[in-house]
């Protein structure tokens, strides 16, 4: 459907196309929520894996508590995982009942921003999910050996949920920059001049993830964080080289002046 026949469209067809994108999404979400809720004890066994190697060494369980604790993480689990399996469904359905409305050149920036946003947002949520293991052992150590520790399933299901989309986030924040700088407003000499804040941030979350003696893991967390914050640099320098004023403008040359022939007498 083109721009112009999305704009012709009268209000109860639009209304008619919503409630049909809507309902393929629901029930997309619906079937992957079931799945969520019947594989959420593999996923809770992984989630308490930190805390079985922690027991070995100390007094170390998760508690709930109320006598529906267990079903309500369950459930939370499932609508996690119902939300991120049903993702392609409901960001398509989304996505196609907005695009009619926009322009050719915005629907280029939306579909580039998603080609480059979504891979690299799965692949933050996969380093803090790999990650979150021994941000557990790193704060769990501050306790004495001789202490409990009892923790509340439905805080530490939080508590890991907040890592994973933190990593998740901090690997889409360089695309925010180049889009930021595409719109104009942001310049490559000003993501430039915050280098040396940026990568200390980035180090200082890396090493607030990882061991403080496992120097090689705060590498690799560190490592494509900066690498993309470089490439996102990199994309707005050539960028503002190529949009700046006067970049794609040829002095028009004049044309050449026609000679009178020279009168005889």
């Amino acid at each position: 459907m083109s721009t112009a026949d999305a704009a012709r469209m009268p209000l109860t067809a639009h209304l008619k196309e919503a409630r049909t994108r809507a309902m393929r999404a629901a029930l997309a979400l619906l079937i992957a929520v079931i799945i969520g809720f019947l594989t959420s004890a593999t996923v809770l066994d992984l989630l308490r894996a930190p805390i079985t190697e922690l027991a070995a060494s100390r007094d170390a369980t998760l508690n709930y508590d109320s006598i529906t604790g267990a079903f309500d993480l369950q459930l939370r689990i499932a609508l996690c995982t119902g939300v991120i399996l049903s993702s392609p469904v409901w960001l398509a359905e989304t996505f196609g009942f907005l695009t009619p409305g926009l322009t050719i050149r915005e629907r280029k920036w939306t579909f580039g921003f998603l080609a480059a946003a979504i891979p690299l947002f799965l692949a933050g949520c996969l380093l803090g999910f790999q990650i979150f293991p021994r941000m557990v052992e790193v704060l769990l150590s501050f306790a004495s050996v001789e202490d409990s520790t009892i923790l509340q399933a439905t805080y530490y299901f939080d508590f890991v949920m907040k890592t994973v989309l933190a990593s998740g986030i901090a690997f889409v924040l360089p695309v925010f920059l180049v889009v930021l700088n595409f719109m104009g407003l942001l310049a490559a000499r000003s993501i430039a001049k915050g280098w040396r804040i940026s990568v200390v941030a980035i180090v200082v979350f890396s090493a607030l993830v990882t061991p403080a003696a496992d120097v090689l893991s705060m590498v690799f967390v560190a490592g494509p964080m900066v690498l993309l914050y470089l490439t996102a640099l990199a994309i707005a320098g050539i960028h503002d080289r190529l949009h700046r004023p006067g970049a794609a403008e040829v002095p028009a040359q004049e044309p050449p002046r026609e000679r009178t022939p020279a009168c005889s007498v």
